[in-house]
Order: C-alpha cells, then sequence, then structure tokens
C-alpha cells in the first residue's frame, strides 16, 4: 500500500469514525472504489488507535473526572451501554466479517443511518424544554443507547449516529448526548484494537509486520486518524450543540441510494 493510500484510509477513519456517516461502511465503500485491498490487520488496528488518542485529546477532561471518581453512576451508564455491543460483536463475529467483505447491505444500512438521524431530530425537536441532564440520565437511557451501538456494529450504520439518535430520543440534552457518545466510542475502539490484536499471531509474519505495508505508510495513516478524528470530534460537539444532523441524514440518505442503484443495476463498483 502506498502512503498516499494510507493517509486517505486514515483520513477516512478519522473522519467517518465521527461524524455520523459510518467509518466502517466508508472504509468498504472506498476500498471497494479503489480497488485498495483490505487493510493489513496491525495497520487497521492502528487506525482505531489513532482515533482513540483523538477522543482522549479533545475529551480529557471528561475523562479526568471519571478517572478521578470512578465509583459514580456514569461510569456505571458506560459499561452497561457497552455490554450490548460487546454480545453482538461475539455473538455474530462470522456474519459481520462477511458483511465488512462483501459490502452487500452497505446500501440499505446507510439508508438506516439516515432514518436514524431523521427520527434523532425530530424526536429532540418535540422534548425542546424538557430535556435530561448529565445528572438525570437513567439506567435505561444507558441500555437504549447501548442497543443502539450493538446495531451499529453493522457496515453502513453509523456508530456515533445510532448512539446520538439513541440518546436524543431518550430526551438527553444535546451536549451531553454527544459527549456521552464519544466517551462510549472509548471502550468501543479499545474493544475492537484488542480483538485485532488478540488475531495478530493468527495472521502469521505478514501480519505482525504490516501485511506488507510500509513503515512509512503504516505512520502516515495512523497520523492521519488521529489528527481528523481531533478535529472531527470537535467539529461534532459544535454541530450537535448548535446546528442539526439534518445534512448527514441527507448525504447517507444520498449515498444510500448510489450504492443501491449500483448493487442492483449499474455495478461500476459493487
Amino acid at each position: 500500500m502506498s502512503v498516499i493510500n494510507a493517509v486517505l484510509l486514515g483520513v477516512i477513519q478519522g473522519l467517518t469514525e465521527f461524524l455520523p456517516i459510518s467509518s466502517s461502511g466508508h472504509l468498504v465503500l472506498f476500498q471497494k472504489i479503489f480497488g485498495i485491498e483490505e487493510p493489513a490487520l496491525l495497520f487497521d488496528t492502528l487506525l482505531h488507535v489513532g482515533t482513540l488518542v483523538a477522543v482522549f485529546v479533545v475529551l480529557w477532561k471528561d475523562i479526568w473526572a471519571i478517572l478521578r471518581k470512578l465509583n459514580q453512576p456514569l461510569t456505571a451508564y458506560l459499561i452497561i451501554a457497552t455490554v450490548p455491543t460487546v454480545l453482538c460483536a461475539l455473538a455474530f463475529r462470522k456474519p459481520l466479517e462477511k458483511m465488512f467483505a462483501t459490502g452487500e447491505f452497505l446500501g440499505v444500512c446507510f439508508l438506516i443511518t439516515s432514518a436514524l438521524l431523521v427520527m434523532a431530530e425530530l424526536l429532540s425537536r418535540r422534548a425542546v424544554g424538557r430535556l435530561k441532564k448529565a445528572g438525570e440520565m437513567n439506567l435505561l437511557d444507558a441500555l437504549a443507547i447501548g442497543i443502539m451501538q450493538a446495531v451499529a456494529l453493522i457496515p453502513g450504520v453509523s456508530r456515533s449516529g445510532a448512539t446520538l439518535s439513541g440518546a436524543l430520543s431518550r430526551r438527553l440534552n444535546r451536549d451531553f448526548a454527544a459527549r456521552f457518545s464519544f466517551m462510549l466510542s472509548i471502550p468501543a475502539i479499545l474493544g475492537a484494537a484488542v480483538f485485532q490484536l488478540k488475531d495478530l499471531p493468527k495472521g502469521g509474519e505478514a501480519a505482525m509486520s504490516g501485511g506488507g505495508i510500509g513503515t512509512a505508510a503504516i505512520i502516515a495513516g495512523t497520523l492521519a486518524s488521529a489528527v481528523v478524528g481531533f478535529f472531527a470530534v470537535r467539529l461534532m460537539l459544535k454541530i450537535v450543540r448548535e446546528k442539526s444532523l439534518w445534512s448527514f441524514a441527507v448525504y447517507t440518505g444520498i449515498l444510500g441510494i448510489l450504492v443501491l442503484a449500483d448493487q442492483h443495476i449499474t455495478h461500476l463498483v459493487f
């Protein structure tokens, strides 16, 4: 893989991990468009690490507040919201791997993301004046958000979009909903990275060394995912607080239609 391709995948990972448009869906799509083979396991893991660094840098105050006092409701809610994702990832690993490899449901899943974002905005607007603050979150809120994150294991369904939809549908304050969604990404991204690292020895020397991807490309891709991820997190916090998610809903809706048209009619990519 060239450095340019590595940077491209890093930018896509960093941008789409936090914008509600599906990082997994875009990685599958761009690999198909540009004929990029599936990234080596080590490289893919480091792309996730780059986005993880971005979250830590932007939300370090929120994270430090949790670490200073682990025995608090927010810690429990983050754990509860993570459990459905872990269970679904373990139970449906093979079908999910097949979806990543083929991208056969990509168009439908982009449309699902669009529908979730529309639903979130409509429910949020109806709840104006009755929004919950951070201290008013409850177990059912955490569980609902966790279930939505589990659905986002399917490529094309945005993790940030799904969790934001879950949070806003439970009438959480928009700023706290965004922060909780991004804090929830920490165990999700970390879990994915650990899950991949566990499989590195099974891939043999090629997987451990980066699968033929040069050191420069690996470093460039990782830095790109971290830097772009940093700006994407800050941008999303501002958008969720001050604007709406309609533009992302329109984008994923149009993208879903185009992907479906190609899958069933033109076959230019799929």
